[in-house]
């Protein structure tokens, strides 16, 4: 049914995602195509495909943003599915529809559960609607400084200040008082330009800040039935500038209690959407009272399912395509022993900053625990032109112990040369005290910075 239904596949995307999708679709028996831009036509993940198709120019909005390019390649190459990965097209509700008008099939959400979750004010509101505990916030949209003041007065300081719209942490910041505020709302407000349209203006959302918080999420999956489950949660505390730099599954910081309310709760907010797929509920935890709140939720593949898939034992592209085909698979979730996940960028690993360049040297690690989804090979090259993830180093371990050992052996055997890299900053990571201890919160990294 699943060859008959999907037959061929067309992955939206590029690099180490493009390159796993394409790993899945293989075995399933199923036809893979891959679309690429001139910059990444020696990528591995273009050379695996049965078929390649040249988008256009390095410049995303004329290769890989290109929706009319991305459906006349579906066309030319007789695809019947299309799997958006993750960024990019890949919570375009726009790109959805025009997928499905054109005939195909959307690996992913419906088209409207991505609109009604994209916004975060709107999130905010339908997740407290449906019982789902969210911070003290705006639940309509922050227009100008005046009403932030207002809103923010209201809420109580510190506040959290954010576009209504993107992710990635892209424009996030921390309001103190009021002079902080000015500063915070001018820089969300530049990056909410990005994201509104027509004279609407820049949308913002103001949050009760959670001085020590954990991110937290839920790893959901929508049957066709209407059956929403819960996969297991997964901590993406270790970030620097608000983005997600190292994953583990469970999270050492929640216990049984919150967990079973956590996974509870992300069953209700796929529910409320009539969610169908993967997707993800993202929360806050209050490391001090132990409690959540909802943050907002991704409709698609995150990055960092390779640890769930360790401690589970599924494999979620297939779910989603066996989702998208109409099938209600057998899933029992359970989780069992740790994961974690180290995203290996091309970048300084003090700074932060990217650092792209050609690779002359590309040993990956290999053994039991151990997982490497990478984008590259010796002999590529990181362009400036895309995010300058590599690869994810993933581990797991029948303990957090085991798992953070087998770590150490994996970051201190793989060789990257050519362009800079974080591995430097994992190896310091997995010393630390503060995530050895596993009572870590999201300003970790600050204060190893700080120093």
């Amino acid at each position: 049914m699943l060859n008959e239904t999907l037959g061929t596949v067309l992955i939206a995307n590029r690099g180490e995602i493009a390159r796993r999708i394409i790993r899945t679709v293989q075995r399933l028996g199923l036809r893979a195509v891959a679309v690429h831009s001139e910059a990444d036509a020696d990528l591995p993940f273009v050379q695996e495909a049965d078929e390649a198709v040249l988008l256009g120019p390095a410049n995303p909005a004329q290769s890989y943003l290109d929706v009319d390019k991305v459906l006349e390649a579906a066309r030319a190459t007789g695809t019947k599915a299309i799997h958006p990965g993750y960024g990019f097209l890949a919570e375009n509700a726009a790109f959805a529809r025009a997928v499905v008008e054109a005939g195909l099939i959307w690996i992913g959400p419906a088209p409207e559960a991505i609109e009604r979750m994209g916004d975060k004010i709107n999130a905010r509101n339908l997740m407290e609607e449906a019982g789902v505990p969210v911070a003290a916030g705006t639940r309509e949209p922050v227009k100008d400084l005046d009403q932030a003041r207002v809103q923010a007065e209201r809420i109580g300081y510190p506040v959290m200040v954010k576009t209504a719209g993107g992710g990635g942490g892209i424009g996030m910041s921390v309001a103190h008082d009021a002079e902080g505020l000015a500063k915070a709302f001018e820089q969300a407000s530049r990056a909410a330009a990005r994201f509104s349209s027509g004279d609407e203006g820049p949308a913002i959302l103001l949050e009760r800040y959670i001085a020590r918080a954990r991110h937290v999420e839920v790893q959901i999956l929508g049957l066709p039935d209407g059956t929403v489950l819960a996969l297991g949660e997964r901590d993406c505390s270790v970030q620097r500038r608000h983005q997600k730099v190292v994953e583990e599954s469970p999270s050492p910081g929640v216990t049984p209690e919150l967990r079973e309310r956590m996974l509870a709760a992300a069953v209700k907010a796929g529910e409320a959407v009539g969610y169908l797929g993967a997707g993800t509920v993202e929360c806050l935890v209050d490391a001090d009272e132990q409690d959540f709140v909802f943050l907002e939720m991704n409709t698609r593949l995150q990055v960092e399912h390779p640890v769930t898939e360790l401690v589970t034992g599924l494999d979620l592209v297939e779910l989603q395509l066996r989702v998208a085909a109409g099938e209600n698979p057998s899933v029992t979730p359970e989780v069992t022993g740790h994961a974690i996940e180290f995203r290996v960028y091309a970048e300084d690993p003090k700074r932060f900053f990217p650092g792209p360049g050609a690779i002359t040297l590309w040993e990956e690690p290999s053994g039991p625990g151990i997982r490497v989804d990478s984008g590259y090979a010796a002999g590529t090259t990181v362009t400036p032109f895309y995010d300058p993830l590599m690869a994810k180093l993933c581990v797991y371990g029948a303990s957090r112990a085991e798992a953070m050992e087998k770590g150490r052996e994996a970051v201190e055997s793989f060789k990257i040369e050519g362009p800079k890299n974080n591995l430097p900053f994992c190896a310091e990571l997995l010393d630390h005290a503060e995530f050895v201890s596993g009572d870590y919160d999201t300003g970790l990294v600050g204060r190893m910075r700080a120093k």
